[in-house]
């Protein structure tokens, strides 16, 4: 089932019958999402259901077996290197570790797409790179190394990074792990700030669902290769799916089981038992 949209609403992101396999195990298998112009849109999931290998397939860093992937009208598969590279340059990136570079400060962190994608002079680069630390609220922060960053403020110096050259999509890794209350409530105005007022398509994939369903106007939860659900935050809230209930309630005991497929126990400790 496809997401519906209204008329004036085109999609920035269309997937189609996604399949994609890490060696015989399935990650998606037939799977739909449709990614709407300056949205805010969640996907989620359980640990290891394919949320960052979304993310790599919608960039092109991976290549699916099956299906479509299309970006502003454009199939993503069918691209070679070059198209790829103009294709990454309109996307910012927030990775789930927040991926800074060590040995630069943060200015130069911010800096660092700026200078190697743009031939822009040096003052240039300083107004926009300022320009962009204003915008997370850490322009005072510009000296600092990344070592000397709170968690938080690593997260928010990579974020002023991934939107460094104006992209008008935004993907966000895990935006939320390992952030305190206080950080957490900024990135989330952030995300709907910047969202709102750089008229970006945001899609933020995480496993936070309390957090995603605050700022998302959509959302698809994905598990066993599939899209077990999909609507607003209110929508979600009230499914019968039990794989969706279950993770939405934070269930240990569902239909998504504890334990990875293997042998039985026995067989694996003893080896085969001859009769």
């Amino acid at each position: 089932m496809v997401a519906k949209q209204t008329p004036d609403m085109a999609n920035h992101i269309e997937v189609r019958g996604l399949r994609y396999l890490r060696g015989r195990r399935v990650i998606f298998d037939g799977v739909d999402l449709d990614i709407p112009r300056g949205r805010i849109t969640a996907v989620m999931g359980p640990s290891g259901s394919g949320k960052t290998t979304l993310l790599k397939l919608i960039s092109g860093q991976l290549r699916p077996a099956a299906g479509s992937i299309r970006v502003d009208g454009q199939e993503v598969v069918r691209m070679d290197r070059q198209a790829l590279y103009r294709l990454r340059r309109s996307m910012g990136m927030l990775f789930q570790s927040g991926a800074l570079l060590t040995d630069l400060d943060v200015f130069d962190n911010v800096a660092y797409p700026v200078r190697e994608h743009a031939n822009l002079p040096e003052p240039m680069v300083r107004s926009l790179v300022l320009m962009k630390l204003e915008a997370v609220g850490l322009r005072g922060a510009r000296e600092l190394m990344s070592s000397e960053l709170s968690g938080g403020m690593a997260r928010r110096v990579a974020l002023a990074r991934a939107i460094a050259l104006d992209p008008s999509i935004v993907l966000y890794d895990e935006p939320f792990t390992g952030q305190d209350p206080i950080s957490m409530g900024i990135l989330m105005r952030l995300i709907q700030s910047l969202n709102r007022t750089l008229n970006l398509t945001s899609l933020l994939v995480s496993h936070d669902i309390k957090e995603a369903c605050r700022i998302a106007h959509y959302g698809y939860v994905i598990a066993d290769g599939q899209v077990i659900g999909q609507g607003s935050p209110e929508e979600l809230r009230h499914s019968t799916e039990p794989r969706l209930e279950q993770f939405l309630r934070g269930e240990p005991d569902g239909p998504v089981q504890f334990h990875y497929p293997a042998a039985e126990y026995a067989e694996d400790l003893l080896g085969p038992i001859d009769d």
